[in-house]
C-alpha cells in the first residue's frame, strides 16, 4: 500500500513556499461530506499554517466529485486564484459507477491543468472503504486535504 507507515499531514514548512502573497480556491464535493470537510479542513489549517490569509482562500461547493472539474473551472474564471485544491471521496460500492466517476474526475482535474494557467491539485480520495477514507482524512495516515495545501502551494509559486 503506497500510504502504510506515511503520516500525509508531515511536513517540513522550510522547504514551503510563503503563502502570504496567495490565493488559494478550494473547491469541496459535498459527497462524503463527513470525508470532504476533514480533508477541508486539513487543507485550510495547512494553508493557514504556511502564511495564506484566510480571506485569500476562496471555497466553493459541489454537489459530487463529477462536478469538481467544472466547479474548479468556474472558481479558476470567478477568483483568480494562484492555485486551486478540488477535494472530493468517492468509496467503492456494488456497481461500476465508482470506476467511471473516479476515471471522469481524474480526467476532468488533468485537463484542467493542461488547458489553463492555474494549478489545479488533485484532492479526491478514491477508497475501497469508509474506513480507507477515515484513515486517510485525519486517521492514521494523517489528511491528504493538508498535503494537497502543501502541493497547491508549491505549484502556485511556479
Amino acid at each position: 500500500m503506497a500510504t502504510s507507515g506515511k503520516n500525509l499531514s508531515a511536513y517540513d514548512k522550510s522547504e514551503v513556499p510563503h503563502g502570504a502573497n496567495m490565493r488559494i480556491g478550494i473547491v469541496v464535493s459535498k459527497w462524503n461530506t463527513d470525508i470532504t470537510e476533514a480533508l477541508y479542513q486539513g487543507a485550510y489549517k495547512t494553508l493557514l499554517d504556511c502564511g495564506v490569509d484566510g480571506e485569500q482562500i476562496v471555497r466553493m461547493d459541489v454537489p459530487g466529485s463529477f462536478e469538481l472539474a467544472f466547479g474548479c473551472g468556474k472558481l479558476i474564471q470567478q477568483e483568480k486564484p494562484d492555485a486551486v485544491i478540488a477535494i472530493g471521496s468517492v468509496i467503492r460500492g456494488e456497481t461500476a459507477h465508482f470506476d467511471f466517476v473516479c476515471s471522469a474526475t481524474a480526467q476532468g482535474i488533468m485537463e484542467l491543468n493542461l488547458r489553463l494557467e492555474v494549478p489545479v491539485i488533485f484532492c479526491v480520495l478514491t477508497d475501497d472503504t469508509l474506513q480507507q477514507a477515515k484513515d486517510r482524512s485525519g486517521g492514521r495516515h494523517g489528511n491528504k486535504g493538508a498535503e494537497a495545501a502543501i502541493a497547491a502551494l508549491q505549484m502556485g509559486a511556479l
